[in-house]
C-alpha cells in the first residue's frame, strides 16, 4: 500500500508516523476519485450526446461540469499534500512546496496553453488548473475552518460578479495580455470568459483545502464530511428546481436565452441540454446546470465531489477486496495528468470533432486504452510519465534554502 500511496499524482508519500490504513484511506482513495474523474472526463467528451436521451444520455449527463469540478476539488486537497496537509510546513520546507506548486501551475499554464492552441476540440482545462493554483496558494496555512468559510462565502459572491461583469467583458472591445494568446484562453477567458472560469471555480478548489485539512481517517468525520456533502448537493439542485418552479416566469424566461438549446428548460435545474445562461435575465442564476457558473450549481457539484471523495476513501480503507478490485482506476488516478493529455492527443489524432457525440463504443475504447496502460505502466514506475517530467521540473525548487 505504501508503494501505491508514493504514485499519488500529485502528493508525496505519507509520512513514517503514519499508519498503512490511513496513508490508503487518504491517498488511495484521493487516487481512486481521480481516476473517477479522469473517466468522466472522457464520458463527458467522446461518451454520447446527452441530449439523445434514454438511459445512455442521462448517464452522460451526470459526467457533464461534475468531472471537472471534481478535478478542482482534487486540485486543492493536492496542494495541501504537496505544503504539508494536516499541518502547514514552516522553514525550508514551506519554502520549497510553496516553489514546487508555483511550478506546477507554470508547467500546467503552458502545456494548457498548448493543447489548447493544437487546435484540439476539447476545452482543455490544465491552463485554468494551474491559475487556480496561483490563486489559491496564498490561502495554504488557512486551517479547515476559515477555509470553509472563505469557500462558501466565494461561492455565493463570486457568481454575482462574474453574472453582472461577465458579459461587459465579453461585449467590450479587450486586447493585450487580456487575450493572448489570441487562439488559446488569455487572462480573460481564464478569470472570467472560458469554460471554467476562475472566478466561480475557485470555491471548489479552496473547499478541496478544506477538505484536505481533516482527520480523514476518522470515521466521525467521514460521516459528517458525506452528510455535508449529501446535503449540499441537495442545497444546490434541490434549490434550484424548487426555484425554478417557484419563481413565475422562470422557465420561460430561460426557454427564450440566447443560448437555449431548444430542450425542456424543466431540466436546468442538474442538466446541460436545455443550454447554457445567456446574462439576459436574471433567471439564470436560479439554474444548477453544471457550467451554469450560478451559486446553486457551485454548492451542488461541491456536494457531490465530497461525496465521492468521502465514498472513495472509505471504500478502499475498509474492504480490501474493493481495494484489489479498484486497482486498475487507482492507476488511472495516480497518473491522472499523463491520462488526461492521452485523451486530448487521442481524441485530435482520430478527428474527433463533435464533442460530446461518439458512439459509445469509442468512449469505451478510451477508457479500456487508458487503464490497460495505466495498469502496466504502474507495475513497472511509480509515477506516470507526465508526472515524472512535472516531478522533474520542481527539482529546482530543492535549491531554495
Amino acid at each position: 500500500m505504501t508503494q501505491n500511496a508514493d504514485r499519488t499524482s500529485l502528493a508525496p508519500p505519507a509520512t513514517a508516523s503514519e499508519t498503512v490504513r490511513s496513508s490508503a484511506g487518504r491517498l488511495i482513495g484521493v487516487d481512486l476519485a481521480r481516476g473517477l474523474a479522469v473517466f468522466g472526463m472522457y464520458a463527458a467528451h467522446v461518451g454520447p450526446d446527452p441530449a439523445q436521451g434514454g438511459v445512455t444520455g442521462h448517464l452522460m449527463e451526470l459526467t457533464h461540469g461534475r468531472a471537472s469540478a471534481l478535478f478542482a476539488f482534487l486540485a486543492g486537497f493536492s496542494i495541501m499534500l504537496i505544503t504539508g496537509r494536516r499541518t502547514p510546513k514552516t522553514g525550508r520546507a514551506g519554502r520549497q512546496a510553496v516553489a514546487k506548486v508555483v511550478i506546477r501551475a507554470l508547467v500546467l499554464l503552458v502545456l494548457g496553453t498548448a493543447l489548447t492552441m493544437s487546435g484540439t476540440p476539447v476545452e482543455v482545462i490544465l491552463a485554468y488548473y494551474g491559475l487556480y493554483f496561483l490563486l489559491v496558494l496564498p490561502l495554504h496555512r488557512l486551517a479547515t475552518r476559515p477555509l470553509a468559510i472563505i469557500a462558501m462565502a466565494s461561492a455565493l459572491v463570486l457568481p454575482q460578479i462574474l453574472y453582472i461583469g461577465q458579459y461587459a467583458f465579453i461585449d467590450a472591445e479587450v486586447g493585450g495580455i487580456w487575450t493572448w494568446p489570441t487562439n488559446a484562453d488569455g487572462l480573460l477567458s481564464l478569470l472570467f470568459a472560458g469554460s471554467y472560469p476562475a472566478l466561480t471555480w475557485l470555491p471548489f478548489v479552496i473547499a478541496g483545502m478544506a477538505v484536505a485539512r481533516l482527520d480523514l481517517a476518522a470515521t466521525a468525520v467521514r460521516v459528517r464530511l458525506a452528510l455535508a456533502g449529501v446535503g449540499l448537493a441537495v442545497l444546490g439542485y434541490g434549490g434550484s428546481f424548487l426555484a425554478l418552479h417557484l419563481v413565475p416566469g422562470a422557465l420561460t424566461a430561460l426557454g427564450q436565452s440566447d443560448w437555449s438549446n431548444g430542450g425542456s428548460t424543466a431540466s436546468a435545474w442538474w442538466s446541460d441540454t436545455w443550454g447554457y445562461p445567456s446574462g439576459n435575465t436574471t433567471a439564470d442564476l436560479l439554474v444548477a446546470s453544471p457550467h451554469s457558473e450560478t451559486t446553486l450549481s457551485i454548492l451542488a457539484n461541491t456536494g457531490v465531489a465530497i461525496a465521492i471523495l468521502t465514498g472513495c476513501l472509505a471504500a478502499v480503507d475498509a474492504f480490501p477486496r474493493f481495494h484489489r478490485l479498484a486497482r486498475p482506476v487507482i492507476a488511472v488516478g495516480s497518473m491522472s495528468l499523463t491520462a488526461y493529455v492521452f485523451h486530448v492527443v487521442g481524441i485530435r489524432a482520430l478527428g474527433i470533432e463533435e464533442l460530446p457525440g461518439s458512439p459509445l463504443h469509442v468512449l469505451l475504447g478510451f477508457i479500456v486504452a487508458v487503464t490497460v496502460l495505466a495498469t502496466f505502466w504502474s507495475r513497472r514506475f511509480r509515477r506516470g510519465p507526465l508526472e515524472w517530467l512535472l516531478g522533474k521540473a520542481t527539482e529546482p525548487a530543492e535549491l531554495i534554502r
